[in-house]
């Protein structure tokens, strides 16, 4: 069976890029220009991937990627989020209302074909979001409590499991220094102390990241995502 993709977007020729993209990719695409159209089909249609823009007349990308995670059969549908919205806050806004990815504007064709094939295959208890790779590198996590350093254990597009030499409270606001890759700088961004593991390890969920830094993450870890 052909799979097929809703693509919500308010600019016609946006919808007609994705729409091309996706035949050359083997999916079938439903584009909608009008935001308000898409409760319907999400409530009684099944889709393999939903693309929505995050800023559109209201309903917005927000509202939408909500509707897809309340309703029954694309509950677990990957989302990606399109946008071209510069303020910090736009992917923890975006992550919070359940996309799986960010693809930013003007659309490169290559990158979307990218995600694509990482939304492929089943998509079993967790969104994609939360798939978490295991990839050691040195972190340091500074919070009110003072700094301290550490090693990841594994990291997701969500966050990260941390083991240091101690704990710091669940709820802690942290900032996040990571060394992703020998030789680069270090990744940055902010997170909160979501859970603790023994006495040593903690999960981190990160909560406010650029739009740059958003992108070196997808930039590690779907490659290793597509391949499991």
């Amino acid at each position: 069976m052909q799979r097929r993709a809703l693509v919500v977007d308010d600019e016609p020729a946006v919808c007609r890029l994705i729409e091309d993209v996706m035949n050359s990719a083997g999916m079938k695409a439903l584009t909608l220009t009008r935001s308000a159209d898409a409760a319907d089909y999400l409530r009684d249609e099944k889709f393999d991937v939903v693309l929505l823009d995050l800023r559109m007349p209201s309903p917005d990308g927000i509202e939408v990627a909500r509707q897809t995670r309340g309703s029954g059969f694309n509950r677990m549908t990957p989302i990606i989020m399109i946008s071209d919205d510069q303020h910090l806050s736009a992917v923890s806004e975006g992550f919070g209302a359940g996309a799986s990815f960010f693809l930013y504007k003007p659309i490169d064709k290559t990158r979307l074909l990218q995600l694509i094939r990482a939304t492929q295959g089943a998509i079993e208890q967790e969104q994609r979001r939360f798939r978490r790779v295991e990839h050691c590198a040195k972190v340091r996590l500074t919070s009110e409590q003072g700094e301290i350093e550490g090693e990841t254990v594994d990291i997701s597009l969500n966050g990260m499991l941390v083991k240091a030499a101690r704990s710091i409270p669940v709820g802690t606001a942290v900032g996040v220094k990571l060394d992703l890759s020998p030789g680069e700088k270090p990744f940055m961004g902010s997170g909160s102390v979501m859970r603790a593991v023994g006495e040593n390890r903690m999960g981190i969920e990160f909560n406010l990241l650029t739009r740059a830094e958003n992108g070196r993450l997808q930039e590690l870890l779907l490659p290793l995502i597509i391949q499991e």
